[in-house]
C-alpha cells in the first residue's frame, strides 16, 4: 500500500510510525538515542519502541557550522560536540533511560587527534577548494584505473584521500603529527567514549578501503605516507564502540550507556531503511545531496563502472551500495538563501505555473559546486548553452526539478548497464521523500513507478541498527519488513506524459556539459 511515510506534528516534533516488533516479549520498552549530522543541520532524537510502535522525538536541532578562515572552509567540530551534549543532556533531564547511543554524518571528513588525545585543528569541509586538481596530482602517483580498481569508489576531488594527499603535498603540521585520523562520526565516538574507531561504512566513503576484503589498502595508505595503525580499529555497524566516558555522563547527565556503531554514513543508515520487498529495486536519498544506486551482494567494479564513474560503498550486512552522487536539493537551498523566506510550498506553488522545460541545467556541472550565487551560475549556464536565463523564482525552481529528474533517468540508465539486479521501481527516501512536485518529474523522466519511503530514513536506519544490537531485530529483511509494513501512508507515483520527458530527455543529453 502506498501513501507518506509516518506523521510528524510540527508542534510536538514528535515522529509516530507504527512498527510490529517480532521480539519474544512485546511489552518491553526500548529507548534509543540518534545523532544525526547533516551538511546543513544536525539532531538528538529519541526514538522509543513499545508494544509494537516506535515513537521518534527531535529533541534537539542545531546548525552544523562551518567556518570561513584564513582562505579555507572548516567544521566547527567543539560546537558540533557541544550541541550533542546538549541534545544528550536533555534527553537525561527528561528521565529517560536510553538503551544506547548511535552516530550518523556526511562522508569524507575527519578530524586529527595528537598524542596527548587532543584534537588538533578543526576539520577541513568537504566543499573547501584546496582538493580542485588533486585527483590529478595523485594520478601522477597511481594512476586514476588503478585506484579505482583498488576501491570502486567514483572520483570526486574531495573524497578523503585527495584531502589527505593535497595535505601531505602542502606539509600540513596536524597530519604530521597525528596520531589518529578519525572520521567525523568516529571522531564524534572518541569524544563521547573515548574509544578510537574507524566504522566500516563512513570509511568505504574515502576511497582507500578494498570492498572486497573491507579493509584498508596498503598500497594506498603506503601512497599517503600513512598506516592502518594512524586510524582506529576496524568496527562495521551493529558492533559496540564504547561506553560514554565518566566525564560525559557528568557533562549530561546520563550514565553509562553504550555506544553503537550503526552505519555511520548517514546514506548507508538511510538504505537501510529502504521499505523494500525484494532486491528488484533502485533508491534515491534525496537530500542536499542524492545519491542513486542499488544494493549489491558484491562490489561491481567493471570498465563500464570506471567509465561510468560509479561507487561501491559499504552497507549493512555486508552489502555493498552501488551508487552514484548527484548534486541534490543543494541548487535550490543556495537559491532559497538569496530569495529570503519563501516557504517550500510557495516555491512549488510558483514552479507549477513556470513553463514546463524552459531552461535545462546538468545539475552536476562543476560551476555549480559552490558558487557565490546559484541563482548567476544558472544563469551562466543557461547562457553558455544557449537557452533563456530563468528569471523568475517559479522558473529557477522548475529547471532545477526538471534537471533533476532528468539527471536521474540518465543514471537510472546507467545503472540498468551495471546493476546485478533488474529494477523495477524506484525508491525515494530522505527529505525529498515529501517532495511530490519532484517525485512526480521523476517518475516521468524515468519510467519507473516511484514510491516513497519516509523523511526520516536516515534516522530510522540509525535507531533500527541500534534496535539489531539490543536483539529487537535480527536482519535487515526483518528491519524492512517493520517499516513496510509499518508506513501505511507511503506515496506511489506512475510515469505521465512520456513523450513530452522524452523530447525533454533528448533536449537534456545536448545541452549536457561540465561547466
Amino acid at each position: 500500500m502506498c501513501g507518506a511515510g509516518f506523521s510528524v506534528s510540527s508542534e510536538t516534533k514528535t515522529f509516530d510510525i507504527n512498527l510490529k516488533i517480532y521480539n519474544s516479549n512485546k511489552m518491553t520498552t526500548y529507548n534509543f538515542a540518534a545523532i544525526d549530522l547533516g551538511a546543513t543541520s544536525g539532531r538528538v532524537i529519541l526514538a522509543t519502541i513499545a508494544d509494537g510502535r516506535i515513537q521518534m522525538e527531535e529533541i534537539h536541532r542545531f546548525a552544523d557550522p562551518i567556518i570561513q578562515m584564513q582562505g579555507h572552509f572548516y567544521w566547527d567540530l567543539p560546537a558540533i560536540y557541544k550541541s550533542v551534549l546538549e541534545g544528550l543532556r536533555i534527553i537525561a533531564e527528561k528521565g529517560v533511560e536510553i538503551k544506547s547511543i548511535g552516530i550518523d554524518t556526511w562522508g569524507v571528513d575527519f578530524a586529527f587527534f595528537g598524542e596527548d588525545g587532543a584534537m588538533l585543528r578543526l576539520p577541513y569541509c568537504y566543499r573547501d577548494p584546496h582538493t580542485v586538481g588533486a585527483p590529478e596530482k595523485l594520478f601522477e602517483r597511481m594512476p586514476r584505473k588503478e585506484l579505482y580498481e583498488k576501491t570502486g569508489i567514483q572520483i570526486m576531488n574531495f573524497n578523503s584521500v585527495f584531502q589527505l594527499d593535497t595535505l601531505r603535498r602542502n606539509s600540513c603540521s596536524a597530519l604530521a603529527a597525528a596520531k589518529k585520523i578519525l572520521f567525523i562520526p568516529d571522531a564524534l565516538a572518541y569524544l563521547l567514549t573515548g574509544e578510537s574507531v574507524t566504522e566500516y561504512t563512513i570509511a568505504s566513503t574515502a576511497q582507500m578501503i578494498d570492498p572486497r576484503t573491507k579493509q584498508w589498502d596498503e598500497d594506498i595508505l603506503k601512497l599517503l605516507g600513512l598506516s592502518a595503525a594512524n586510524f582506529g580499529r576496524m568496527v562495521m555497524p551493529g558492533e559496540k564502540i564504547g561506553t560514554l566516558s565518566e566525564e560525559v555522563q557528568k557533562l549530561t547527565g546520563l550514565g553509562a550507556v553504550d555506544v553503537i556503531a550503526v552505519a555511520s554514513h548517514d546514506t548507508g543508515s538511510a538504505v537501510a531503511a529502504v521499505p523494500a520487498e525484494d532486491d528488484k529495486f533502485a533508491y534515491l536519498s534525496s537530500g542536499t545531496w542524492s545519491l542513486m544506486g542499488v544494493e549489491s551482494q558484491e562490489p561491481v567494479i567493471s570498465e563500464e563502472s570506471f567509465a561510468l564513474n560509479f561507487t561501491n560503498e559499504g552497507g549493512i550486512e555486508g552489502t555493498i551500495r552501488v551508487l552514484k552522487n548527484i548534486c541534490g536539493m543543494w541548487l535550490l537551498e543556495r537559491c532559497r538563501e538569496e530569495w529570503g523566506a519563501i516557504s517550500y510550498p510557495q516555491l512549488i506553488s510558483l514552479a507549477e505555473q513556470a513553463e514546463p522545460f524552459r531552461s535545462l541545467i546538468n545539475p552536476d556541472a562543476a560551476i555549480f559546486a559552490n558558487p557565490e550565487s546559484m541563482t548567476e551560475a544558472i544563469k551562466e549556464y543557461c547562457r553558455a548553452t544557449s537557452q533563456p536565463e530563468p528569471a523568475e523564482v517559479g522558473e529557477f525552481v522548475r529547471c532545477i526539478f526538471e534537471s533533476l529528474a532528468l539527471r536521474y533517468r540518465q543514471v537510472i540508465e546507467m545503472l540498468g548497464r551495471l546493476s546485478p539486479v533488474e529494477i523495477e521501481r524506484l525508491y525515494v527516501i530522505g527529505g525529498g521523500a515529501k517532495n511530490d512536485m519532484l517525485n512526480q518529474s521523476t517518475a516521468s523522466a524515468t519510467g519507473l513507478k516511484v514510491e516513497t519511503g519516509s523523511s526520516e530514513s536516515t534516522a530510522i536506519g540509525n535507531v533500527m541498527m541500534q534496535a539489531k544490537y539490543a536483539g529487537v531485530v535480527d536482519s535487515i529483511a526483518a528491519m524492512r519488513k517493520m517499516i513496510r509494513e509499518s508506513l501505511d501512508d507511503r506515496k506511489c507515483y506512475e510515469p505521465q506524459q512520456s513523450e513530452l520527458w522524452q523530447q525533454a530527455f533528448e533536449k537534456y543529453l545536448k545541452i549536457y556539459k561540465e561547466l
